[in-house]
């Protein structure tokens, strides 16, 4: 606590040797960060540019991408000042901010996931009907939704935490994760219950969503014929692989990080910042591989020269 400014600060606790390593931490950080950020705008640019890129499954791909730039940029920088800090430290209400950046991002990751699978079924299922359901009002509606109620609702969330009176000022964490709630005297059994209901909200119903979604999918393709097989197996796989390495680190989050337990603090920091590698890095990988159409855009956007060739 500053008495004299009266704010509140926080200490990062997660770091291993930092002191020792400082150098080499923020040198990885820093190029991971750089390959993150160009990555991720690289496709962005060439879904805005290209027009038969102006399609639903690619402007929630887009969405999504943008989404791990706004991520990244939540913590990377942050992690930079600390790395070439004395103190990890962060005031209460920048660590609060912190915390709503990344959990109404991280939900609005899982509705934008939804929005893509419903996109796949009318797609593959109902293909006569796709150009009326999803028109450009269907998917701006589901852009909204998927921003704006995860940061409504982790917004109240968030204001619910900061009346809370601290007992703790060290966080057993490298960000502000869920971890925040062991900083508490006695934690808020409203605070508590909305975050139960903002879990089941924002990540179970969109998984069981997805899985149904996703199921009729893999039923129809199975009596269909090879090329739907192919379309289905294309344009669904990346949203899977997706899905599957969120999913994954999510129930990491949700359990270990917010259970105050003995997990040994160099396991914490390598899971930890395996949250805020692997994802912002595979997605625009997957996205770019994976998916014909951008896989194309991206061979003539770095080999011109070949693809000219080729032609000729």
């Amino acid at each position: 606590m500053d008495d004299e400014l009266n704010v509140t600060y926080i200490t990062f606790d997660g770091y291993v040797e930092i002191n020792k390593y400082r150098y080499v931490y923020f040198f990885i950080i820093f190029t991971v960060y750089i390959v993150i950020i160009c990555s991720n705008c690289i496709i962005l640019y060439l879904i805005c540019i290209h027009k038969n890129l102006h399609e639903p499954m690619y402007i929630f791909t887009a969405a999504l991408l943008l989404n791990c730039v706004l991520y990244t940029t939540t913590i990377y920088p942050k992690f930079l000042i600390d790395f070439l800090s004395e103190k990890q430290i962060i005031s209460y209400s920048a660590c609060l901010f912190q915390f709503f950046t990344i959990y109404s991002l991280g939900s609005s990751e899982f509705f934008l996931l939804a929005a893509m699978a419903y996109d796949r079924y009318v797609a593959i299922c109902k293909p006569l009907q796709y150009p009326t359901i999803m028109r450009k009002s269907t998917v701006s509606i589901f852009l909204v939704i998927a921003w704006l109620v995860p940061a409504t609702s982790i917004a109240v969330q968030a204001i619910g935490m900061a009346k809370s009176k601290l007992c703790s000022f060290h966080l057993k964490s490298i960000f502000c994760n869920n971890t925040i709630y062991t900083l508490q005297c006695v934690r808020s059994k409203l605070v508590t219950v909305f975050g139960i209901v903002c879990y089941f909200d924002f990540v179970i119903l969109p998984l069981l969503f997805i899985v149904f979604t996703y199921t009729k999918i893999f039923i129809v393709s199975y009596h269909s014929c090879k090329e739907i097989k192919k379309k289905a197996a294309e344009t669904c796989l990346p949203h899977i692989l997706v899905l599957v390495s969120f999913s994954c680190f999510g129930v990491y989050d949700v359990t270990i990080a917010r259970v105050e337990s003995d997990f040994p603090k160099t396991a914490r920091f390598i899971v930890s910042l395996q949250l805020i590698l692997y994802q912002p890095l595979f997605n625009p990988l997957i996205y770019g591989l994976k998916m014909k159409e951008i896989s194309k855009h991206l061979k003539r956007l770095f080999c011109p020269t070949k693809i000219i060739c080729c032609i000729n």
